[in-house]
């Protein structure tokens, strides 16, 4: 091991956080062992078997492990990371391992041997969002609307600390929903934030953008590939409405999750947007405030979208003054010329809305 990885190590081990009050609490409880070695995290997951692997993306592939003490932990390598020396590595994983917040999934330590370079976090026992809105666990119909509305706030209270304590700022450039992990209480903690900065700028930009993306990147970053707050915001709001619907953030025919709401929002038919999977047990004014605030946030014009700080506040209910000036502006009034009539609604969609408010207030 580089000597410089060791004073590296012991640097992250000595340093706090940025955290201060209740949303921005950072998270020093979970135990580090900083630096792992690659002959420890090919015994952790049978040599990286394919029957241990649990996500892959255009970053890297993801295994579950479990290390001596019995402890389970993810391992992400990273595919085409920066060609930099171990050193360099080590540098950039600092400044990430500093940030540390209890909805974030903070990195527990690194492996950087020879072109392997790897990252290594505390496993989620509840998978991701994904798996719950969308995949293996969808059938299962655990989220619901008090979940759903804990995971929301959680979520944004991640990405408002990078936003708006992190020095300097950091733009997640991934915000999806299998980056948004689930532990054992359902507690969001929001991964892969600042990878950016360890992979190679030569990375194909359709890959960044493709399949495992669609749906979730901002209009300009679409064309122009450079990230900001504002497309982090984006891609949030597209959360919320799945949160909301339970679809995709894009259909088999390839129709936006936020062009299929609006013109349901703008009539005020939220029970159409409503998930089934709910079973009409969750709080109509919170879930018109969840669509509101992520029809908000995907606004086609950058400088139109909330702040994370804002959408923090209106999700948790802070502010009915923003909220009804939220409500008010001219995205949401209704067209006099469109009509979503012919607008698909989700399978099993509800008529009816239970009224109690529990969801949001108590998050």
């Amino acid at each position: 091991m580089h000597p410089k990885l060791s004073r590296v190590a012991h640097r992250l081990l000595c340093c706090g956080g940025h955290g201060s009050g209740d949303d921005l609490t950072d998270d020093r409880s979970r135990s580090i062992r900083w630096v792992f070695s690659l002959r420890e995290l090919r015994s952790a997951t049978n040599s990286f078997n394919y029957d241990n692997k649990i996500g892959e993306g255009s970053i890297g592939s993801v295994y579950w492990g479990q290390v001596w003490d019995g402890s389970q932990i993810a391992v992400k390598k990273l595919k085409n990371a920066r060609n930099g020396t171990e050193t360099e590595f080590a540098s950039e994983v600092e400044t990430l391992g500093r940030v540390r917040h209890k909805n974030l999934l903070s990195i527990r330590g690194y492996c950087a041997d020879g072109p392997e370079r790897i990252l290594v976090y505390d496993y989620m026992p509840n998978a991701s969002l994904y798996a719950h809105l969308h995949g293996t666990h969808s059938s299962e119909c655990l989220l619901d609307w008090r979940r759903r509305t804990f995971i929301a706030i959680g979520a944004a209270r991640a990405i408002s600390y990078l936003h708006h304590h992190v020095t300097p700022p950091i733009i997640h450039g991934s915000i999806k929903s299998t980056n948004v992990l689930l532990d054992s209480d359902f507690q969001a903690h929001v991964g892969d934030f600042g990878l950016t900065k360890l992979i190679s700028d030569e990375m194909d930009h359709d890959k960044i953008t493709g399949e495992n993306q669609r749906g979730y990147h901002a209009p300009e970053y679409v064309m122009f590939g450079n990230p900001t707050t504002g497309c982090d915001i984006y891609s949030f709001g597209i959360i919320l409405l799945e949160l909301a619907s339970g679809r995709k953030p894009v259909s088999q025919k390839m129709y936006g999750i936020r062009n299929w709401m609006l013109p349901l929002a703008k009539e005020g038919r939220y029970d159409e947007i409503a998930d089934s999977k709910l079973n009409d047990k969750y709080s109509e004014s919170e879930l018109k405030r969840v669509v509101l605030i992520g029809l908000a946030c995907t606004h086609k014009e950058p400088e139109k979208r909330l702040t994370m700080l804002q959408v923090l506040s209106l999700l948790k209910g802070e502010s009915k003054e923003m909220l009804s000036r939220l409500e008010n502006e001219d995205l949401f009034k209704p067209d006099s010329t469109a009509s979503s009539v012919e607008m698909s609604t989700p399978e099993g969609s509800t008529d009816r809305i239970l009224k109690d408010d529990q969801g949001l207030a108590g998050a």
